[in-house]
């Protein structure tokens, strides 16, 4: 059971746009509108059972301080049914980390959501193909206006892709300075 009450915190409602993968295909996040909501990978099963893009959801949840992000406690799906984080030994089960295959992947594109870990640390960035680059939040913290919406970059590093999307680990990223505006 989670020590934090999930109906004394904040509720945020919105439109689920996308979601997020960490670097083992987990799902641990959505886009929720143009904001991030953050949840652990043990839920990710359960998530991906009950929450579809498109769907309008509620969540309850902290924002870390300098992050516009939501680090989720409990979320609303819009048939009612709650998902709460009560840690990752939900049951009987204990959660065990997918073992994937992670293939040499390069992309490109412009950057449309910086990414954060559940303690606001930034750890990447989301592109407008719906790519998630992650990386150690201690690379990340050089690279800021690099992660930041409207920059455009081009990433080289291993990844996977599912049905939710695609993530890379970032071994290598360079600004596209030439890029095209529109």
């Amino acid at each position: 059971m989670h020590w934090i009450d999930p109906d004394s915190l904040p509720e945020t409602r919105g439109v689920v746009k996308g979601f997020l993968l960490n670097p083992h295909g987990e799902l641990d996040g959505i886009v929720l509108d143009s904001r991030q909501v953050h949840f652990p990978p043990h839920l990710s099963k359960r998530i991906a059972r009950h929450v579809a893009v498109g769907d309008k959801v509620k969540v309850r949840g902290v924002k870390p301080r300098g992050a516009d992000m939501i680090a989720a406690v409990a979320l609303t799906t819009r048939s009612g049914v709650t998902i709460l984080d009560e840690g990752p030994q939900h049951g009987d089960q204990k959660h065990h980390k997918p073992q994937i295959e992670h293939r040499p992947m390069e992309i490109e594109g412009e950057v449309v959501l910086s990414l954060f870990g559940p303690k606001g640390e930034l750890r990447g960035a989301l592109l407008d193909d719906g790519t998630s680059l992650r990386m150690p939040p201690h690379a990340a913290a050089g690279l800021v206006s690099w992660l930041s919406p409207g920059a455009h970059v081009k990433a080289w590093g291993h990844g996977v892709k599912t049905r939710h999307g695609r993530t890379i680990e970032v071994d290598e990223i360079a600004e596209l300075v030439d890029a095209p505006t529109e």
